[in-house]
């Protein structure tokens, strides 16, 4: 996803969605390694919400804080994907801390 051509960053975005749950530590990994790249996190985000893993519900905490929207948001729909009780219960706990609406 980090080559220059467009076409190709696209055909392993589209790859990973479809195999997140099998990369998710190595996803998770690269997001907090990524700093520079916005797109890119957002990206990372993404695919981390897509495989549905419990190991990523810190992930999805830390980034509800997050002054960037997009990054806000792809942590609220990875929650709610988790579908988990400790999902519901940290989106409660963000809503009532005014971080999400």
């Amino acid at each position: 996803m980090r080559k220059s051509d467009p076409q190709v960053s696209e055909d392993a975005f589209d790859f990973l969605r479809e195999h997140a749950d099998a990369y998710v530590e190595e996803l998770i990994a690269e997001f907090a390694a990524e700093r520079d790249d916005h797109g890119l996190r957002c990206w990372l985000l993404e695919l981390i919400a897509e495989a549905r893993s419990p190991s990523a519900l810190r992930v999805f905490r830390d980034e509800l804080e997050s002054m960037d929207e997009s990054l806000r948001f792809w942590a609220v729909r990875g929650l709610e994907m988790l579908d988990t009780r400790e999902g519901e219960r940290v989106l409660d706990e963000a809503r009532e801390n005014g971080w999400i609406s």
